[in-house]
This record gives C-alpha cells, sequence and structure tokens, in this order.
C-alpha cells in the first residue's frame, strides 16, 4: 500500500469511530433526558452521621413508594416530586429527630453531575442528571444516590417477583463497571463539568 491508501484506510477508521462515537453520545443524551435521580447527602463522615443518611434513604423510599411507583414518565415524576417536596422533607425530619439528631434538611430538585453507573445489565452514562436533592446538615459527608425514574430503587409494590428493598439497596452500592464506550463518554462528560466549575 501507498502512502494514500493508508492516509484513506486510517481517515475512514477514524470517520467511523467517529460516528459510533457521535451517535451513542446521543443515545446517553436520551438516557439523562429521561432520568431522575434521588441523591443524599450526609452530614459529615462519622459512622453515626453515614448510619442517620441510611436511615433517612429507608424512611424516604418507603414513604415514596406508592407516590412515584406508578408515574408513566419522567415528567409525570417530576412534577410530583415537586408537589412532595415538602412531605419528603418531614419524612427526612421527622427520621433524623427520631434519631436524636436536630440536624436542618434541604431539599431541592436539582440537575447535577453524576459518573458512569452500571446496574447489573443496565449502565447509566456520566453527565448531568435532574435528581431530587436531600442535603443533611452540613452536607459534608459521603453520598448515597439511586435512580427513582425509572423506578431501579423503589420496588414496584404489586410485583411479587421484584427483590426486596434492601438486596435493591446492596446492589446500588457496588462498584461501577466501565465498557470502553462509557469511559469516552465519561472522560469528555468529566472535562465538560471541570470546564463549568
Amino acid at each position: 500500500m501507498n502512502r494514500l491508501e493508508v492516509s484513506l484506510l486510517i481517515g475512514i477508521i477514524v470517520s467511523a469511530m467517529l460516528c459510533s462515537i457521535t451517535a451513542f453520545a446521543g443515545e446517553c443524551e436520551e438516557i439523562r433526558a429521561d432520568v431522575l435521580r434521588l441523591h443524599i447527602l450526609a452530614n459529615s463522615d462519622t459512622d453515626e452521621d453515614q448510619d442517620l443518611k441510611l436511615a433517612v434513604r429507608d424512611a424516604v423510599l418507603e414513604g415514596t413508594s406508592e407516590l412515584f411507583v406508578t408515574a408513566s414518565g419522567k415528567e409525570e415524576i417530576e412534577s410530583r416530586a415537586q408537589e412532595n417536596l415538602c412531605a419528603i422533607q418531614a419524612i427526612a425530619q421527622e427520621t433524623i429527630a427520631g434519631h436524636g439528631y436536630d440536624y436542618p434538611v434541604e431539599i431541592s430538585i436539582v440537575n447535577m453531575y453524576f459518573e458512569t453507573r452500571a446496574y447489573g445489565e443496565d449502565t447509566l452514562p456520566a453527565g448531568y442528571y435532574d435528581a431530587v436533592r436531600i442535603v443533611i446538615g452540613e452536607g459534608a459527608g459521603r453520598n448515597w444516590w439511586c435512580v427513582m425514574f425509572p423506578p431501579m430503587c423503589i420496588p414496584a409494590a404489586t410485583d411479587k417477583e421484584s427483590s426486596s428493598l434492601e438486596t435493591q439497596i446492596h446492589q446500588l452500592g457496588q462498584t461501577p463497571q466501565y465498557t470502553p464506550k462509557f469511559a469516552v463518554v465519561e472522560a469528555v462528560e468529566s472535562l465538560r463539568d471541570w470546564w463549568d466549575s
């Protein structure tokens, strides 16, 4: 092969790769647009504050499961979340007080950055997602998050075959598994997050 043929072949390969990555990035953007996450930030990293964060998580998931599991789409669940921010805050505040703490709680719907995360065979790409965010006290501790819609952290109340809430929560805490396509998306989204900061 001469240089022209090699250059042409390299150009074709690079073009094919760019088209594939561009199409994949479009699919990732669609996923991010259709998902609502739950994000809980602990007061601190002490064992007590981390345990409290998990107690708030359990109470919020239990107290909102019927409210959110029947939503037909992201717009509907986001609207329900917005309408019920005070109720979610009350659940969190009661749980905190019940555990002997007086931390304030801030609840809001935000658009924030998340890294790539695999849930079994499903992978959520890195990027900005809408999320119901619960900040306990100073909000200086490790966080916990899951997917409210589609309901990956809220078990369907009518699905007897679904795993228990405890099992689902355990699975959400596992280490993410990466694939090359998601690694590229994560790198691009991390740069975008750094640039926007």
